[in-house]
């Protein structure tokens, strides 16, 4: 076959079946890198369309496999507990702020560039704070006594004289120079954090927040109260966490009753 126009879809379906099952020059491919190759062939079936070259477009229903869903990957409680003992230089202006925020994280579920983007105002109720989420939806979302004891320690001891250095900001968390701290500073407190703490596990600012999920939805939380909590547009994003606590269900269940293996 060399016209183009005599491709038909069982042509295409039957590229992406060998693709993904393998053949003897090849080795199967993933599924994400079966479905790149069919978007390209979906793009190439409506240029010779749009051009005139085919006269229908013969890929339009075959459909890229989905790659599996990866699920969220939650510290243990007793690793992020240890993250943010290690928070910081004990003393310091800059150790209060670095445990408000790792505390603010885990113990609201906040996006970083939510809690990196928290203006004092944002705090003016107690026991709650206001998160502005994707699209510019806000939420308000409950602070734990951890957290709640330690933003009120950085925000009393430490922020006024870290803001000394810089030209006034509306913004919680402050650098050393008294200007707003970025996502990738953010980023650096937790990771160093991990490191004097020991956690060998790959950590960043979302980890936290998969933590927050998982835990609650372990401590016996209704998915849609989580759903709330994180922010999630809807409660399909949320219900990925309730996979990983069933994964732990299983596998307590494996260990723990005498009839669950031979």
């Amino acid at each position: 076959m060399t016209d183009i126009g005599d491709v038909g879809e069982e042509h295409v379906a039957g590229f992406l079946v060998r693709l993904r099952g393998g053949d003897t020059d090849h080795e199967p491919l993933s599924a994400s890198s079966a479905a790149r190759a069919v978007v390209a062939v979906r793009g190439l079936h409506r240029f010779c369309l749009r051009e005139g070259v085919a006269p229908t477009d013969v890929a339009s229903t075959i459909r890229p496999p989905r790659p599996p869903k990866r699920l969220p990957k939650a510290l243990p409680v007793t690793d992020v507990a240890a993250i943010l003992e290690a928070a910081g230089a004990p003393g310091t202006a800059l150790a209060l702020r670095d445990r408000a925020l790792l505390e603010l994280l885990y113990g609201t579920g906040a996006r970083i560039s939510e809690a990196v983007g928290l203006d004092v105002d944002d705090l003016a109720t107690e026991g709650v704070v206001r998160l502005r989420g994707k699209g510019g939806r806000e939420r308000v979302v409950p602070v734990g006594s951890y957290a709640h004891a330690a933003l009120e320690a950085y925000l009393v001891r430490a922020r006024p004289q870290l803001t000394e250095a810089g030209i006034g900001t509306p913004a919680v968390f402050v650098n050393a120079r008294g200007g707003r701290l970025s996502r990738q500073s953010a980023w650096t407190v937790l990771a160093k954090a991990a490191d004097r703490a020991g956690v060998t596990a790959d950590v960043s600012p979302h980890t936290l927040r998969h933590s927050f999920a998982t835990h609650l939805l372990d401590g016996g939380a209704d998915v849609r109260v989580v759903q709330e909590l994180l922010g999630h547009a809807s409660v399909t994003t949320t219900q990925v966490y309730t996979l990983v606590t069933v994964d732990k269900l299983r596998e307590v269940y494996a260990e723990a009753h005498p009839r669950a293996r031979a």
